[in-house]
C-alpha cells in the first residue's frame, strides 16, 4: 500500500510539475508570437489572401493567429481591418509586386465582400497584379476574384453562378409535435422573425421582401461582374438565370476565368511577374506576418485629434456585451467615452447587427443622441444593420450603407411559449401556484395565457413600434405616416434604402471615415483613427475565456454543417423583453 500511494502521489507531482512547465511554455510562445518587432519583406513578394475562415469586422486578438494555432486558441475569423489595412498597405509597398487570391469557400457577408473587392480595386491603380486560383468557386469567391488581371480555375473544378438565395427554416411542427403553444406579439405585416414558429413556410409579405432585395443584391453584383469582366449586365443574367455555368470549361468558354491551370501553374506565372527562378519559391507573405511589416505610408505625425470608430457587432443584448455581442451598457460607455474625450473631434459608428433587445437599443439610441450634439457621429453600416441595427443607427448626422447592405425592418415584436402541456403530457410534471393578486404571476409559461394579459403585451409591443417609428421619422426629417410606409418591419438592400429615406450615402467605412472628418473640419493627415470598444487582451482571453473558446472548437468540429442551427436556438432561448430584430437568420447563398 506505501509502494502503491509514493506510485500515486509521484504520478501528481509529475502532473502538475508538467502543467506548469506547459503552461510557462505556452506563455513564451505566446509573447513571442505576440512581439511588436516588425518583420522585414523580402523584395519581390506576393501578399496572399487566404480567406477560409469567417471575417468579421475587427481582428481577434490573438498571438497565437501567427502559428497556425487559431482554432484552438479562439482565433475564430480575419478581421476586415486587417485585410482592407494589408491590401492598402501592399498598395504602397515596393517589396510587394503583386496579390495572390487563394479562394474556394469565402465566409464573409455581402457587404464585407464588396469592401474587400473595392480594396482590391484600389490595389489595382498601384499597377500591381492580382492573382486568383480556386478549385471550387462559389457566386461570393467569385464575385471577388473577378476583379482578378489572371483567374486560375482548377481543370477539375467547378463554378457556382446560378443567382442567390436564402432558405428560413420553420418549427411549426416542431413545436406542435412538443406540445408547446407560442404566443406570438408583433407589429408590421413584414416582421417575419416570428414566422418559424407560427408558420410552415413563408408569408406573402415575407416572400414580397426576400424576393425584392436579393434581386437588389444579384443585379448589383452581376452589374459588377459585367464591368470587370468587359460584358454586359444582359449576358451575366442569362448566364446566371440559365445557370450556363457549371465546371471549368464552361467558366473559360464564357470568358469568366482568364485561364484553367493547377496551383503550380498559378504560381509559376507569379514567379515570372517577380522575377523568381521557375526551381525556387515564391515569395508568398500571409496576413499574419504582413501586419508585422512596416507601413511605407504611416505618418508619424503628433496630432491629438481624433476620430473614434466604434465597433458594434452581433446582436444587441442587455447589459456589457462581448466581441460577439452589442451590450446596452458596454456600448453606452464605449459612445460616452467618445462623447467626453475632447480629444476625439467625430465618432463613426460602424453598425454589423441584425438587431435584439429594444430596450437595449434606446439606451444605445440615447446615447447618439447625446454625442450628435456635440461632435458629428456618423453611421456605418456593414453586412446588417436591421431593426435593432437600424435603430442605433438613425439618429446619427449621415448614414452611410453599401448596396449590398440588408438594413431597415423597423417593426418590433415579443413572443412567449406556454409549456403546460408539455411538461404535462411529454415529461409528466404538473404545477401549481399561489397568487396575492390576480396578475402576480404574469409572465408564466406553464399556463395559458388569458386574452387579457395577451392584449396588455400586444400594447406594449405596439408602444415601443409607435415610439420606433416616431424617433426614426424624427431623425430622418419625415412625417411619421411616410416612414410608416417604408417601415411595417420591412427588409430592404442599401440600394433600396436609400431610394426610400433610410440611408444617405452609398460607401463602406472609408467613407463614413472621410465624411466624419469633414464634418469635424479635419483634413487628411491631421487626425488619427481611435477603435472602440476596446478588445480583450490576449491574457484576459486566455484566463477569462478559455472554457468557452474550448467549447466553441469542440462544438465547431461536432455539429459541422449543424452549427447555424443550434446557434440560432441558442438565440432563441437568450432573448429577453421586446425584440427589434431582423427576420430569423436571413442566409444568402
Amino acid at each position: 500500500m506505501r509502494q502503491f500511494l509514493k506510485f500515486v502521489l509521484a504520478t501528481m507531482v509529475g502532473l502538475f510539475l508538467f502543467s506548469v512547465v506547459s503552461f510557462l511554455i505556452l506563455l513564451g510562445i505566446a509573447a513571442a508570437a505576440s512581439s511588436g518587432d516588425e518583420v522585414s519583406i523580402a523584395e519581390g513578394s506576393v501578399l496572399e489572401l487566404k480567406l477560409g475562415q469567417p471575417v468579421v469586422e475587427r481582428a481577434p486578438r490573438s498571438p497565437f493567429a501567427d502559428l497556425g494555432m487559431e482554432e484552438m486558441f479562439g482565433q475564430e475569423g480575419i478581421g476586415l481591418d486587417e485585410i482592407k489595412a494589408s491590401i492598402k498597405k501592399a498598395k504602397a509597398d515596393d517589396h510587394i509586386k503583386g496579390i495572390f487570391l487563394n479562394l474556394d469557400l469565402l465566409q464573409a457577408g455581402m457587404a464585407s465582400v464588396e469592401e474587400i473587392r473595392n480594396s482590391l480595386l484600389d490595389f489595382k491603380k498601384s499597377k500591381k497584379f492580382v492573382v486568383a486560383y480556386s478549385e471550387f468557386s462559389t457566386e461570393k469567391a467569385y464575385y471577388l476574384a473577378s476583379v482578378a488581371d489572371r483567374f486560375y480555375l482548377n481543370p477539375q473544378g467547378t463554378m457556382e453562378l446560378n443567382g442567390l438565395s436564402s432558405e428560413v427554416m420553420f418549427f411549426k411542427g416542431t413545436l406542435e409535435k412538443l406540445d408547446l403553444q407560442p404566443y406570438i406579439f408583433k407589429v408590421g405585416e413584414y416582421k417575419s422573425a416570428v414566422e418559424p414558429f407560427i408558420l410552415d413556410k413563408m408569408s406573402d409579405p415575407s416572400r414580397e421582401q426576400t424576393q425584392s432585395f436579393l434581386n437588389s443584391l444579384n443585379d448589383f453584383m452581376l452589374q459588377n461582374i459585367a464591368t470587370s469582366r468587359k460584358k454586359s449586365l444582359a449576358e451575366m443574367k442569362n448566364l446566371s438565370d440559365s445557370m450556363l455555368v457549371h465546371n471549368a470549361k464552361d467558366a473559360l468558354r464564357y470568358g469568366l476565368v482568364t485561364h484553367l491551370g493547377y496551383y503550380d501553374e498559378a504560381t509559376d506565372y507569379m514567379k515570372s511577374r517577380t522575377g523568381v527562378k521557375k526551381e525556387k519559391e515564391l515569395k508568398l507573405v500571409n496576413l499574419g506576418t504582413y501586419k508585422k511589416a512596416a507601413d511605407p505610408e504611416k505618418k508619424s505625425g503628433s496630432s491629438s485629434n481624433k476620430i473614434a470608430v466604434i465597433y458594434a457587432s452581433g446582436d444587441i443584448v442587455g447589459g456589457k456585451g462581448d466581441d460577439e455581442s452589442i451590450g446596452g451598457q458596454g456600448m453606452s460607455e464605449a459612445i460616452r467615452k467618445a462623447r467626453l474625450d475632447k480629444n476625439v473631434k467625430a465618432v463613426v459608428l460602424r453598425i454589423n447587427s441584425p438587431g435584439g433587445s429594444s430596450l437595449a437599443s434606446d439606451v444605445i439610441w440615447r446615447e447618439v443622441m447625446l454625442t450628435k450634439k456635440v461632435k458629428p457621429i456618423i453611421a456605418s453600416m456593414s453586412d446588417v444593420a436591421a431593426s435593432g441595427g437600424y435603430y442605433i443607427a438613425m439618429a446619427c448626422d449621415t448614414i452611410v450603407a453599401h448596396p449590398t447592405t440588408i438594413t431597415g425592418s423597423i417593426g418590433v415584436f415579443g413572443m412567449m411559449v406556454n409549456s403546460e402541456n408539455f411538461l404535462k403530457n411529454k415529461l409528466g410534471i404538473t404545477t401549481d401556484r399561489v397568487k396575492t393578486g390576480k396578475f402576480s404571476d404574469v409572465p408564466s409559461v406553464t399556463r395559458a395565457m388569458t386574452p387579457y394579459e395577451k392584449m396588455h403585451i400586444q400594447r406594449e409591443v405596439e408602444r415601443i413600434y409607435d415610439d420606433f417609428t416616431t424617433k426614426a421619422a424624427q431623425s430622418r426629417h419625415m412625417p411619421v405616416a411616410d416612414l410608416r410606409k417604408v417601415a411595417s418591419g420591412r427588409v430592404w438592400s442599401g440600394i433600396e434604402a436609400k431610394q426610400r429615406g433610410l440611408v444617405d450615402v452609398m460607401g463602406g467605412l472609408d467613407q463614413a471615415i472621410a465624411i466624419a472628418a469633414r464634418k469635424a473640419k479635419l483634413k487628411e493627415g491631421d487626425y488619427r483613427l481611435r477603435t472602440l470598444p476596446a478588445q480583450k487582451s490576449f491574457m484576459d482571453n486566455l484566463f477569462s475565456d478559455t472554457e468557452s473558446q474550448m467549447k466553441a472548437y469542440f462544438l465547431r468540429n461536432e455539429l459541422g454543417d449543424m452549427l447555424p442551427y443550434y446557434q440560432q436556438y441558442q438565440r432563441v432561448i437568450q432573448m429577453q423583453g421586446i425584440q427589434a430584430r431582423l427576420p430569423f437568420e436571413i442566409e444568402i447563398n
